[in-house]
């Protein structure tokens, strides 16, 4: 009787040495005397196999995540907080990278999203040299890791475009070890260094770019405590390339006298789905949890997040961004500027939320905004604004909490929601736009002709003179656009 499926493959040896074999044994018993597995075993506690057969990228990074001791900030089942792939989904929808892969940009902006700090380094960017100091530099360590994206045939392995983690690296021989995520493929392996670079400096079809490596190292502080750039919808490349190619080309062409106009440029140019491309981040709880008291991570969490919008209300660049905003407003009452919406509950159905393994369904906001919104108690502060709501899953619903960060900023036309039921105002449009303004390049300002106006737009916008938090944040969504840009015009690549 004929069995369905495949049961592993034959490793193709050589180029590979099985990392179990007496060779490959013998090879990490050497780079262990020579000093350069010492990250071996931070990756090994947390190897993991992907669980889906494109999930290689998401596998991969979570290993990365955990062996980096980077709290995640949310529960992966019960209490335990814990990186697994299938929580990785804040810039790409699971469903899509189940069915077409991750890019290499996208493994490294989700890394950032997630506390990482990330230096990618795509093989037209780099060498053969500087691949290997580096690799040197992070299995000699245990704070930091390599991740390697590379083309598997020219190993003579099956398949194409995969990602794993480097788990050492022997200097006698020049090989390094790859600790294969797709483990129901093929076990760990020892390859030439060489025939690794050979495998990166390869042109993913899919998106017309090299693959490479990235370092990954722990973030001292936390980031992204508010906001994020999400690609889960499918324009996401047209908004990216429109902040930062089309924009600054289409300020040069115009004759703007002062900040409004640019504004105005930058607002009304934009494409729909701008809208869709930044999120606030909310935290979210399980009603079954029990609690009617935020713990002191919460608590801490959300206070993080309050700081941070209550910065960017001080800036003047939110100033000129809100009174943008109030004009446009009066002059179309019935609809909000490029089609946002203040009221809490919808805009809370549409953040993008720590419980990303808990929301894996779609929220539905239960009898309106009034009777959902409510407060929370916590220790030694005033009460935190929660909507509550229902998560369904797979035909299961989930009763949620999700708390809400306020400041206590006067109401404006921008806060349409009833300012009774919450204890502050939650993020807003205007908000949100402030700071995707901030992630811009200071490039996008250049073309402006009045050297006046380009200098008040440069010194409104930078980052250099922000408070600490709220420059961490900018900082976070510049390199999440960076790391967009690299994918522009293209689609997902198989992993």
């Amino acid at each position: 009787m004929a069995v369905a499926g495949l049961y592993r493959r034959v490793l193709p040896s050589p180029p590979a040495i099985e990392f179990s074999s007496p060779e490959g044994k013998q090879l990490f018993t050497e780079a262990l005397a020579g000093g350069t597995a010492e990250g071996f075993f931070k990756l090994i506690s947390y190897y993991q196999t992907q669980s889906e057969p494109a999930y290689c990228g998401l596998a991969t990074l979570a290993m990365v995540l955990n062996a980096l001791a980077i709290d995640p900030g949310r529960t992966w089942k019960g209490p335990w907080r814990w990186f697994d792939d299938s929580m990785l989904d804040c810039c790409e929808p699971l469903e899509k990278i189940k069915s077409q892969g991750i890019t290499f940009g996208k493994v490294a902006c989700l890394a950032v999203c997630n506390g990482a700090q990330v230096e990618p380094f795509r093989t037209d960017q780099s060498s053969i040299e500087d691949f290997r100091e580096r690799v040197v530099s992070c299995t000699s360590s245990e704070d930091c890791h390599l991740i390697v994206s590379y083309n598997r045939a020219v190993f003579k392995q099956t398949g194409s475009g995969h990602f794993s983690p480097i788990g050492g690296y022997h200097a006698g021989k020049d090989m390094v070890l790859i600790l294969d995520v797709a483990r129901f493929k093929y076990p760990p392996h020892w390859v030439p260094l060489s025939l690794l670079w050979d495998a990166m400096n390869t042109i993913d079809k899919a998106t017309g770019h090299c693959r490479g490596f990235m370092v990954m190292s722990k973030l001292q502080k936390a980031t992204s405590v508010l906001y994020t750039m999400s690609c889960k919808h499918e324009n996401w490349n047209v908004v990216a390339k429109y902040l930062t190619e089309d924009l600054p080309l289409l300020l040069t062409s115009k004759n703007l006298k002062d900040v409004n106009d640019v504004l105005c440029v930058v607002f009304r140019s934009a494409p729909s789905s701008l809208r869709d491309f930044i999120k606030w981040i909310a935290e979210v709880r399980r009603q079954d949890d029990g609690s009617t008291i935020l713990s002191e991570e919460e608590k801490g969490r959300v206070a993080l997040k309050e700081e941070v919008l209550k910065q960017i209300r001080e800036t003047e660049l939110f100033k000129n961004v809100t009174g943008y905003l109030g004009f446009e407003r009066s002059l179309c009452e019935s609809e909000a500027p490029l089609g946002y919406t203040d009221s809490l509950a919808d805009s809370a159905a549409n953040v993008c939320c720590q419980g990303a393994g808990l929301l894996t369904g779609k929220i539905r906001l239960l009898n309106g905004c009034g009777k959902d919104i409510k407060l929370l108690n916590s220790v030694c502060k005033e009460p935190v604004t929660v909507v509550s709501g229902t998560v369904t899953t797979d035909g299961t619903e989930q009763m949620v909490d999700m708390l809400i960060p306020s400041s206590e900023t006067k109401p404006s036309c921008l806060c349409d929601f009833d300012q009774n039921s919450c204890s502050g105002i939650p993020p807003s449009i205007g908000d949100g736009l402030t700071v995707l303004i901030f992630a811009l390049p200071q490039y996008t300002w250049l073309g402006l002709k009045e050297e006046k106006l380009q200098a008040e737009m440069k010194g409104l916008t930078s980052a250099d003179c922000l408070p600490t938090l709220l420059q961490e944040e900018v900082l976070h969504l510049q390199r999440q656009l960076y790391f967009l840009k690299a994918d522009l015009n293209i689609s997902p690549s198989s992993s």
